[in-house]
């Protein structure tokens, strides 16, 4: 079983996520994610750069397909994920915060959609927040954005996949969650980097190893 369009969106109300349900076929696999970026550039910069989040935002989540619901959110396609046969290519809604006192936060909304039918198959819950951190770099003032990423996801299997042991059908989806969360994150962080300094005409700092 493949799904792999995003959802309509409308203004229609979201139906009750799979979180909250009770079917035996609803498995959530989970991953957490730490990463750093280093900009040349006091946090001020930094911290502004962020804020007009309706540049970058595009530019950085590409190839991810991003679609702009208001002024602070966006809907995000994550990319194709699978297990056993099964893939999903989960499409969500993410919000980011106004800056307070240093620290960032991105997190999940309701996503609405006119075919209710897809959320019986996946619900997400994304939860990430950036510090800005000042230090003295080789060439002066710079900024440390600290980041971390908590990332659920509910999926509703096929019923075949229930003959598979318990163990073995969660392991290997928190196993795959896990290797794509870190690609995507890892290629995000370098881009927003790469993009910050390009925009600023800095010298980007090398990157650096992700610490999984």
């Amino acid at each position: 079983m493949t799904i792999t369009q995003p959802p309509n969106l409308s203004a229609a109300a979201t139906t009750a996520p799979l979180r909250s349900g009770a079917d035996t076929r609803v498995r959530c696999y989970s991953s957490q994610f730490t990463d750093l970026m280093e900009m040349a550039a006091p946090a001020t910069v930094v911290g502004d750069y962020l804020d007009h989040h309706d540049g970058w935002f595009r530019r950085c989540a590409a190839p991810m397909r991003v679609l702009a619901l208001g002024h602070n959110s966006y809907a995000l396609t994550l990319g194709r994920f699978g297990n056993f046969g099964f893939e999903v290519e989960p499409t969500i809604a993410l919000e980011l915060l106004p800056q307070s006192e240093g620290v960032y936060r991105i997190g999940t909304v309701p996503l609405a959609d006119d075919a209710p039918s897809r959320q019986q198959v996946y619900d997400v819950d994304f939860n990430a927040s950036l510090r800005l951190e000042s230090w003295n770099g080789e060439l002066g003032p710079a900024t440390q954005v600290c980041w971390d990423l908590d990332l659920r996801v509910w999926i509703r299997l096929p019923a075949v996949i229930g003959l598979l042991p318990e163990s073995l059908v969660q392991s290997s989806g928190d196993h795959l969650l896990r290797q794509i969360v870190r690609q995507v994150s890892r290629k995000l962080t370098w881009k927003v980097q790469e993009d910050f300094h390009a925009t600023h005409d800095l010298v980007c700092p090398p990157r650096r190893r992700a610490a999984f």
